[in-house]
């Protein structure tokens, strides 16, 4: 308690929130995961964030970093811990347009780096479903992905430096905006995915880009997964790499889509595999109206799907012809967390694995589930361009021994195809037994190194990442 009370000297009472006060923090966006914590402190700065840190420093207490709290595997989890909300940091400090470059601060919102962005005739890469809440700090201590990443990498890609404060309250000033920057260690790297236990990022240089003068959007029905790999090595040959998005929803999805949100319903009889495509460019030529008004980059992309479409590799096509078509075709994949995460009991996964691996999985899976328990049902949804799979299982009963189990299978399916048991969510509480599980041994010994080396008290969101 004298630390609650010194804290609310240093921030100010309203800024430090206990009891009642606190219980909005005090679960995550799944619900799964819920607790009570000491107290919530919301510093407006990263002078207030670095006292903080050496106040909890000294006095030995845990703290847990807060975002948007739209992370799924537990990761802000701060039973009895003081919370570190970054939400009062919602300054964009700078956009530099001509170095195409932006530094914001932790606390600002996903879609208001968009914005930003876009005022300048620019784009900042990252997009996915929680756009409206996630908050940079978060993105980046996941190191988020979404549907882009095909075009423009994840997070960690598109942050060129970092402000990061230690465990004992020194500030780490890593805010170079260079994309060459040879000078040893690359500090920034470590807190991108660390989840908050090496350090609480309090701003960051973004990457922009030029904002696409034409975006060719459209919804496809297909019958076999390598016939879209197929379309997209297609695509990608004949736009010169422009396809930004490639995204995968097949008939179960589409079924439960249609349930939960009929509006969304899809537009044709769904496919064994529906396929959510974007294209752009930001070249003048492609953006280009041809005789018949539509752009040449759209005309090129209707010719290659004509020709599909004549050898019945594609089934199906509906081509946005408006913003408001775009915006409704991408709220179809984008309804994706709303429309799991209404269910329960589930078990919620995220796996990556090399993109000639994905159809393979997915029976390999199905069948693994069935053995585990009959009764159980699957639900699959896909950032296809870069082998991403969030397969979500129902099992009949709330068991908790039988969703390890099939959490465990999903991993060992994935791993045993040369993927990854996590590839955008973290690893947070969730994963952490399937890190003692298949993680290198050297590796983790590595990381606990850095973690003994930047947090020897081990206050920084114990318990997470590292098993």
């Amino acid at each position: 308690m004298n630390l609650v009370g010194e804290l609310a000297a240093r921030l100010g009472a309203a800024n430090v929130l206990t009891g009642g006060d606190a219980a909005r923090y005090g679960r995550d966006w799944t619900g799964k995961y819920c607790w009570q914590p000491l107290a919530v402190v919301r510093p407006a700065d990263t002078d207030e964030v670095a006292a903080v840190l050496r106040l909890a420093s000294q006095a030995g207490v845990a703290v847990v970093p807060v975002g948007g709290n739209t992370g799924l595997n537990g990761g802000t989890y701060a039973e009895g811990a003081m919370m570190l909300s970054l939400e009062r940091l919602n300054r964009i400090r700078a956009v530099n347009a001509g170095a195409r470059t932006m530094i914001a601060e932790a606390g600002v919102v996903l879609e208001q780096v968009h914005q930003a962005a876009a005022e300048q005739g620019l784009v900042f890469g990252l997009t996915f479903g929680a756009k409206g809440s996630a908050q940079v700090g978060g993105f980046l201590s996941t190191n988020a992905g979404g549907s882009n990443v095909l075009r423009y990498g994840n997070a960690r890609a598109l942050c060129l430096g970092l402000e990061v404060v230690l465990a004992d309250g020194r500030v780490l000033n890593a805010m170079s905006a260079l994309h060459k920057d040879n000078t040893g260690y690359d500090l920034r790297d470590l807190f991108i995915g660390a989840e908050g236990t090496l350090g609480i990022i309090t701003a960051a240089v973004l990457r922009l880009s030029r904002a696409p003068r034409v975006h060719v959007t459209a919804l496809l029905g297909l019958g076999s997964l390598p016939e879209a790999l197929a379309l997209l090595h297609r695509l990608q040959e004949a736009t010169g790499g422009a396809v930004e998005a490639f995204e995968y929803m097949p008939a179960g999805y589409m079924a439960r889509l249609a349930a939960c949100r009929p509006e969304l319903a899809c537009p044709f009889p769904p496919c064994p595999v529906n396929i959510l495509f974007e294209v752009a460019s930001t070249r003048p030529d492609d953006a280009a109206p041809g005789v018949d008004g539509e752009p040449a980059l759209a005309a090129a992309v209707q010719a290659l799907l004509a020709e599909a479409i004549s050898m019945s590799a594609v089934h199906e096509a509906v081509l946005a012809a408006s913003g408001a078509q775009r915006r409704k075709l991408w709220a179809m994949r984008e309804a994706a967390a709303e429309i799991t995460l209404n269910r329960a009991p589930l078990v919620d996964t995220d796996i990556a694995l090399p993109l000639d691996r994905v159809a393979d999985f997915l029976p390999r899976m199905a069948a693994r589930l069935a053995a585990l328990d009959s009764g159980a049902e699957e639900m699959v949804v896909a950032h296809l361009g870069d082998g991403n799979i969030h397969y979500t299982a129902y099992p009949s009963r709330d068991d908790l021994a039988l969703a390890e189990a099939i959490r465990a299978a999903v991993a060992e399916e994935a791993v045993g195809m040369g993927g990854s048991f996590s590839a955008e969510h973290g690893v947070g509480l969730s994963k952490r037994a399937t890190m003692a599980a298949h993680k290198d041994t050297v590796a983790l010994a590595t990381m606990r190194a850095i973690k003994a080396a930047l947090d020897p008290a081990g206050i920084l969101n114990p318990g997470k990442v590292l098993p």
